[in-house]
């Protein structure tokens, strides 16, 4: 409404006059997880799908690595061939420059390691590590599209995308005991209450399956 009168007025040449109303908040709405097979079957179909088998080893090292670490798609992307040789744990740099330590199971560092045996690009220490078609910069867009195409060709819901797959990240981690605090710093939050969201994550999944399976529900 306000960018409206703000047209409004600019057309006519005047001031605009806004009203002195705030806007309505908008509810906190809640990450929506995946179950584990859904987000492997994902990985899976995207890598068979894609056009040359070295980049179905790209994306199924990306998607691996944002389910199995938690790590944003921006941050998948910033990372250079310096992380290498992908140890059990990597370093990454997350929002406001802010460094945090991920631990790196085996299924993960098998899958990038594989890529970049796969690429035909040389892949720099001070370069991109997950590269495009043509050897540069991989735009996430491109991420993203793959994603799309696998959960349409799978029937997954349409709020399975690349940062759904970090939600199911901490949901799970969270659904076998870990604690608020370590998930605060394997997610990178700056704050606790960013992170507290998922025990309502978890919470919603239990009165799910309640809802579901208790006759008398």
């Amino acid at each position: 409404m306000r960018a409206f009168l703000n047209y409004a007025a600019e057309s006519e040449g005047q001031m605009p006059q806004l009203p002195r109303t705030k806007a309505p908040r908008r509810p906190k709405t809640l990450p929506r997880p995946v179950a584990p097979q859904e987000a492997l079957a994902l990985a899976d179909d995207a890598s068979e799908a894609a056009s040359e088998p070295w980049i179905g080893a790209r994306d199924l090292a990306i998607l691996l690595l944002l389910y199995g670490a938690g790590l944003r798609i921006a941050e998948a992307m910033s990372l250079t061939g310096a992380v290498r040789p992908i140890g059990d744990v990597l370093r990454v740099i997350g929002k406001r420059s802010k460094t945090r330590i991920v631990p790196i199971i085996p299924t993960v560092r098998d899958a990038i390691e594989d890529y970049v045996r796969q690429c035909p690009w040389r892949i720099e220490r001070d370069g991109p590590l997950f590269v495009g078609a043509r050897g540069g910069p991989l735009n996430p867009d491109v991420v993203r599209r793959a994603v799309a195409a696998a959960r349409k060709r799978l029937g997954l819901p349409e709020t399975l995308t690349p940062h759904a797959l970090r939600h199911s990240f901490a949901t799970h981690l969270l659904a076998r005991g870990a604690d608020l605090r370590s998930l605060q710093e394997l997610l990178g939050h700056a704050s606790l209450s960013s992170t507290q969201i998922y025990t309502a994550v978890d919470a919603a999944h239990l009165l799910d399956a309640y809802r579901h399976a208790h006759p008398r529900a």
